[in-house]
């Protein structure tokens, strides 16, 4: 692949934010996404089933008690991309869907960016219910939620992880630092003896309310990109 010029990079930079400025007006048909996609392993429905059950049957979770749903996956189930988002915010515990709202198209076009179809990924959350006002879950409530959230990764069995956001890294990684300082390079985590590469970036939440860091995220969208054409996955 050829070095791109400062102007070129400055190209893309602009293109990513023209693209994925949340006001876009979008077609009013809604987004049939979360329809199960010809599952090759007949055993991971019932998995996921499952473990969505296990998770619905916490008992003393004040995220549980406070919540009108659990937001658990949506996509296709056997994408080779897996994204993960911190948790559901109050458009999403009223549906009962992840992503939705400005959130969700913003990130329909931050994937269609490099061209890749949003119904062709799969989603889920680090937590699986909403935090009240839509507070940052704590670390105790991390922990406790990322046991299932491993256990979701494994079922999944992604080729490629992106975590958006801390919450997201955290639960994963076990990294607590500033996502700053951790977003746009390459991680592994070993899971069940197997090792899933990672991507940690920013949360389309975060980039609506700090639209100056869009840039950041383009560059690791195309390291994404990139890692999907050097390993020939298909999506």
């Amino acid at each position: 692949m050829t070095k791109k010029t400062l102007n070129q990079n400055a190209k893309y930079v602009q293109k990513l934010i023209d693209i994925i400025e949340p006001d876009f007006i979008f077609n009013d048909e809604p987004i049939n996404r979360f329809k199960i996609i010809e599952n090759t392993n007949p055993n991971k429905a019932e998995q996921l089933v499952k473990l969505k059950n296990e998770i619905n049957s916490i008992r003393n979770c004040s995220l549980k008690n406070n919540s009108k749903n659990i937001i658990f996956g949506d996509g296709n189930i056997n994408s080779p991309i897996m994204l993960i988002g911190e948790a559901p915010g109050k458009i999403e515990d009223e549906s009962g869907s992840s992503f939705e709202g400005d959130i969700g198209s913003l990130l329909k076009k931050m994937l269609f960016a490099i061209n890749i179809n949003i119904e062709k990924v799969y989603l889920s959350y680090s937590i699986n219910f909403r935090t009240p006002e839509d507070r940052k879950p704590t670390t105790q409530e991390i922990k406790r939620y990322s046991i299932f959230l491993k256990e979701h990764i494994s079922i999944i069995d992604p080729k490629i992880i992106v975590l958006m956001g801390s919450v997201a890294m955290e639960a994963v990684t076990g990294l607590n630092g500033r996502i700053s300082n951790e977003r746009g390079e390459w991680k592994e985590i070993i899971l069940k003896d197997k090792t899933y590469p990672i991507m940690v970036t920013f949360n389309p939440s975060y980039l609506i309310r700090f639209p100056d860091n869009k840039k950041y995220s383009w560059e690791d969208l195309k390291k994404i990109k990139k890692r999907i054409q050097d390993s020939n996955i298909k999506i």
